[in-house]
């Protein structure tokens, strides 16, 4: 049987939706929207019946008939920690998407559960999230931090990571149950997973945290100078947050965060441009060796993925560092719609079962 699912990633400002028969997409479509029309709603979880309305018009548009629908997939957003896999959308879910106190913030991310199930009640079909970012499978011993007071935390680009993670376990000719691998996701914020197993059992924290810093964010830093800098006056804590999470890394090295630009610069003679980036993929790669440790060394294979893998310098100053611990595969750009529309399906064809979000 061939089945048919809509999934809906919303960001800040744009929808992205697609819609696969089996393998096949049917059609993608990034749908843009007006900051000041968004201002009318009030609140991020407000949105939803607007961007609903515009999915569907879009849907019209590209002549897939609700009625065609199997399932819809919303992306995950800022729930509890749960393990990685496809998630039944109820009640519990939906109440912790609108709880700003669970993680500080409300995501657009927590939008793609509320559009999803709006569109999938009336139709009497499933609905599911897929790897949301908080995706934690640690090992007990990955959450100690040096401190009692202070746990290490998951927080990654999860649903790229497991999916490619899915996509070169079977290029090697495994399951992914059966692989050990590092994954590596390369966007504004880097993530760099050990997966064992097919279990990423350590990661650094992708938002506020440890590993490389990234196009946007500020990695690990100097403990003592950090607290210096939060302690200065010169910031206040949303400030400094927001400066260490948005235009921290590259962005206050160079003025940009845009791969293509900085790489111009470089092939113009900026040697200052090529030194903050080759410092950035040698922290990706101390990283990816500290993930080897973690697999004992028995990595079947390396993989890069993100749009900073467009950017062949890049790509070959981190392999000339970790060449030797297994081979590096490359996958450019991100796979996020598909994979969330994959995740619906293998549950929809009984590869896997939906789990039932437990708080």
């Amino acid at each position: 049987m061939s089945y048919r699912v809509l999934a809906i990633n919303p960001g800040s400002t744009s929808t992205k939706i697609a819609v696969y028969d089996d393998n096949s997409p049917v059609f993608e479509k990034t749908l843009r929207h007006d900051p000041v029309e968004l201002d009318k709603y009030g609140g991020i979880i407000e949105q939803y019946d607007y961007r609903k309305g515009l999915v569907m018009e879009a849907m019209e548009e590209n002549s897939v008939q609700p009625e065609s629908l199997h399932a819809v997939v919303g992306r995950g957003g800022l729930v509890r920690p749960v393990c990685g896999g496809t998630w039944k959308i109820n009640d519990a879910m939906l109440r912790d998407l609108k709880d700003p106190n669970l993680w500080g913030r409300i995501h657009a991310s927590n939008l793609g559960a509320f559009i999803a199930k709006a569109i999938a009640e009336p139709l009497n079909i499933p609905c599911y999230i897929v790897d949301p970012v908080v995706v934690d499978e640690f090992d007990d011993i990955a959450r100690i931090s040096g401190i009692p007071e202070i746990e290490r935390k998951s927080l990654l680009h999860a649903l790229n990571i497991r999916y490619i993670g899915r996509l070169l376990a079977k290029e090697l000719g495994k399951d992914i149950s059966d692989a050990n691998l590092i994954g590596v996701h390369m966007g504004g914020g880097i993530s760099v997973a050990a997966i064992k197993n097919g279990r990423v059992v350590d990661v650094n924290n992708a938002l506020l945290g440890m590993g490389p810093f990234s196009p946007q964010r500020a990695g690990a830093l100097p403990i003592g100078d950090l607290l210096d800098l939060a302690y200065s006056g010169k910031y206040t804590k949303k400030e400094l947050c927001n400066y260490l999470t948005k235009t921290a890394g590259l962005m206050a090295y160079l003025g940009t965060d845009s791969g293509i630009e900085i790489n111009k610069r470089i092939e113009a003679g900026d040697e200052y441009a090529k030194k903050i980036q080759d410092a950035m993929c040698y922290q990706v790669a101390k990283e990816i060796g500290a993930c080897a440790t973690v697999l004992c060394g028995k990595v079947d294979g390396i993989y890069l993925s993100g749009g900073l893998v467009y950017n062949a310098h890049i790509v070959n100053a981190i392999k000339e560092r970790v060449d030797f611990i297994a081979p590096l595969y490359l996958y450019p750009g991100e796979k996020e719609m598909e994979a969330l529309c994959q995740g619906g399906i293998r549950v929809l064809c009984g590869q896997e079962p939906a789990q039932e979000y437990p708080y």
